[in-house]
């Protein structure tokens, strides 16, 4: 990932000064801002999928469970391959990326025996895996700011302060070895912790270590006093190259392979007559979905992910019905959600409208709000399938209908004269019903009441006529 930041950063920085670039990310809430549509974007669109493939557990399952993964590789690069904590390192990715496949494959084995249905079987898998993940955090992850809150909700507010330092100019890194004067040897003792004994033991036995020994970065030897010349240091947030990667990775699978998911979402056997391969495909959309999650975990944790892959896509689902509209709207309202969660987080609805209170609250966990604050507007406001809508559209029905009712009265006794009150002893209606109709069919023209005597006009009956052919 270093060397991907490098290549941003080096676009970056000629794209703009050192100054901007460090200001830029320097901002808190800029910098959430940016992570959170980087999630935001990839989640929404593989959340389109999801959601047509009846899968959105499964995300859920996923999110959880790319945390083990996450947890194994962890361990092995600490306590195996003594490795630096780096929730960033690509190998973590890939563990991610794996538990994901796991956890489909472990769901499917389950579902196969015919005993249990999907959910039951993603019921029994993710709970497993993710309580084995939260008892190796809490056993074997230490002294890192990996924890069971952090892995749960996250925290997008302090993205920015976890940086990588990019030096700008030819400057040379500085190796400390144990021979080098500046090397600061401690004793260390390699029999405590086994032998449950105090350092002051006579028993205990110590070892001579150098505590600063290592390479250090250009601007890393200068804060350490190792070099008087000072860098001049882009400061890259390391959450906004894991996001952007994981965007640009799940983007290029939907784009290269949109006609295939496409065709696999909505009719798998007929993908199957046609050569594809809906379950290495199943697979594959899985994987990518993992590294999304796992893209997102450090900044908005395990639970919160799965608002990212649903809330946007239901949405759009809402305001379209064409998939390749539905994929760019779940996209653009998660990023909406993202970016208005942060002013919400701090007391401001879509960034102007004060909220009463004390506000300062989770940052993400602000961002599914806002999600959700979009979804219900779409579901009271859309068009297509809004409350609002489908209200309005059904009580037109319900006025057309009567309205046809009392035009085919008239028309079915052509030959005879009703006024208002004959008419309503003969239809039986209220007179209150009656009257809101006949003032309405008045105004539109379809019938004409002449000295109190009502008679159908020709516009309704062109009106009826077009409405008993529309319902043959």
């Amino acid at each position: 990932m270093y060397g991907i930041e490098q290549l941003l950063v080096e676009l970056a920085t000629r794209l703009a000064s050192i100054e901007a670039v460090n200001a830029f990310f320097r901002d808190p809430r800029t910098t959430a801002r940016v992570v959170g549509v980087l999630i935001a974007i990839p989640a929404g669109m593989l959340g389109s999928f999801l959601l047509l493939r009846g899968m959105a557990l499964t995300s859920d399952a996923i999110s959880h469970t790319v945390l083990l993964g996450i947890v194994v590789a962890f361990i092995i690069m600490t306590r195996f391959f003594r490795m630096e904590p780096d929730l960033s390192s690509p190998w973590l990715i890939i563990g991610a990326a794996g538990a994901g496949v796991v956890t489909v494959i472990l769901t499917e084995l389950v579902q196969a025996s015919g005993l249990m249905k999907q959910d039951a079987a993603l019921g029994l898998a993710f709970p497993f895996l993710f309580a084995l993940a939260v008892i190796f955090v809490a056993r074997y992850v230490e002294n890192v700011h990996m924890d069971e809150d952090a892995v749960m909700v996250g925290e997008i507010g302090v993205a920015w302060a976890n940086t990588n330092s990019h030096p700008i100019g030819d400057y040379e890194s500085v190796v400390i070895t144990a021979d080098d004067p500046r090397a600061e040897i401690v004793r260390r003792c390699v029999n405590c912790v086994r032998d449950q004994i105090n350092p002051r033991d006579p028993a205990a036995e110590f070892i001579e270590v150098c505590s600063n020994c290592g390479e250090y970065s250009p601007g890393e030897a200068y804060r350490a006093g190792f070099t008087t010349v000072r860098p001049v240091l882009v400061y890259w947030p390391k959450s906004v190259t894991v996001a952007l990667v994981m965007a640009l990775v799940a983007s290029l699978f939907i784009a290269i392979f949109f006609k295939e998911l496409k065709i696999t979402t909505f009719d798998p056997e007929l993908a199957r007559s046609l050569g594809y391969r809906p379950t290495a495909l199943n697979y594959a959309l899985m994987v990518v979905v993992s590294l999304v999650a796992v893209g997102a975990f450090d900044a908005v944790g395990s639970i919160l992910v799965i608002a990212f892959f649903i809330i946007p896509a239901a949405t759009a689902y809402l305001l379209t019905n064409r998939l390749s509209r539905m994929v760019a709207l779940s996209a653009a309202l998660g990023s909406a959600g993202a970016f208005w969660g942060y002013d919400l987080a701090r007391g401001r609805l879509f960034g102007v409208l004060p909220l009463p209170g004390d506000w300062d609250t989770s940052i993400s966990a602000s961002m599914v709000i806002m999600m959700m604050v979009l979804f219900v507007v779409v579901l009271l406001a859309s068009p297509r399938s809004g409350l609002v809508a489908v209200w309005a559209r059904r009580r037109r029905q319900r006025r057309t209908f009567v309205d046809m009712v009392l035009l085919g009265h008239l028309d079915h006794h052509i030959n005879r004269v009703f006024s208002r009150e004959s008419l309503e002893a003969h239809i039986g209606w209220q007179p209150e019903k009656l009257a809101a109709v006949l003032d309405r069919l008045e105004r539109s023209g379809r019938i004409e009441i002449d000295a109190g005597r009502i008679n159908i006009s020709r516009r309704g009956h062109t009106s009826l006529a077009a409405f008993r052919a529309s319902t043959t």
